[in-house]
């Protein structure tokens, strides 16, 4: 390929990559507010994140693109630019997901940890925050590495509004080309190292996390031996 072609798709794995890490932000959020809220003691708040889940489960990332891009607009008066649409649309579909990773491994932590923070007097607010987050969270690194590689994946959708992401851009290498094995081949390769890339960096923070939470200084046999007791002397002979 000619120097400007390759531009282009320097530029549509940049917007690629903006994409996603714009959109994997807001799962993030999305995931951990309707998460929690999926294990409140109110049932009408269970009630609102469960339906927030299942409607964004059960709905294909695709409609949602073109709804939040085409109908959203004449509906409130204002045009979102491709990259916020994609960046909302994507964040909100994958953080539906992301919700029950968090649900799941708040619910995973023992029962007994919790009746300690009862027992301590803590707050919700400060057993989520003392207890169950810095149990639950390494629990979640592997689905959620799983579920960024998936958004990856996904964000070459907002390539049907136009966008000039990595898709969008590597089409009209394409179509300059009227090539289609090369190009796409290259596209495969760029997707992979980008997900490698993800999976190593998220490995690195299990790894971190899963130490900060287990990672005690181990008890030495010494110490754990019971001290025999001393002998008594009795007139200056021990017995």
């Amino acid at each position: 390929m000619t120097s400007g072609l390759w531009e282009l798709v320097l530029q549509g794995t940049w917007v690629t990559i903006q994409l996603l890490v714009l959109s994997a932000l807001l799962a993030t959020a999305v995931s951990f507010v309707v998460g929690v809220a999926r294990t409140h003691r109110l049932w009408i708040v269970r009630f609102l994140a469960g339906l927030y889940t299942e409607v964004f489960r059960g709905t294909s990332a695709l409609v949602m693109i073109f709804w939040v891009f085409f109908v959203l607009p004449p509906a409130f008066g204002w045009q979102l630019v491709p990259l916020w649409a994609g960046t909302l649309a994507l964040g909100l579909t994958y953080g539906a997901y992301g919700a029950e990773i968090v649900r799941g491994a708040l619910q995973a932590v023992s029962p007994a940890q919790q009746e300690a923070g009862i027992a301590l007097s803590f707050t919700p607010w400060q057993r989520l925050r003392l207890v169950l987050l810095p149990q639950a969270v390494p629990e979640m690194i592997p689905p959620f590495s799983n579920l960024l590689v998936e958004l990856l994946k996904g964000t070459a959708l907002v390539s049907i509004m136009g966008m000039g992401d990595l898709a969008f851009s590597g089409n009209l290498v394409r179509l300059a080309l009227q090539e289609s094995a090369e190009i796409y081949t290259y596209l495969l390769f760029i997707y992979f190292v980008i997900a490698f890339l993800l999976t190593r960096v998220m490995r690195g923070l299990e790894k971190k996390l899963k130490a900060g939470v287990v990672g005690r200084a181990p008890v030495r046999k010494a110490d754990a031996e019971p001290k025999r007791p001393e002998t008594a002397a009795v007139g200056g002979a021990a017995r």
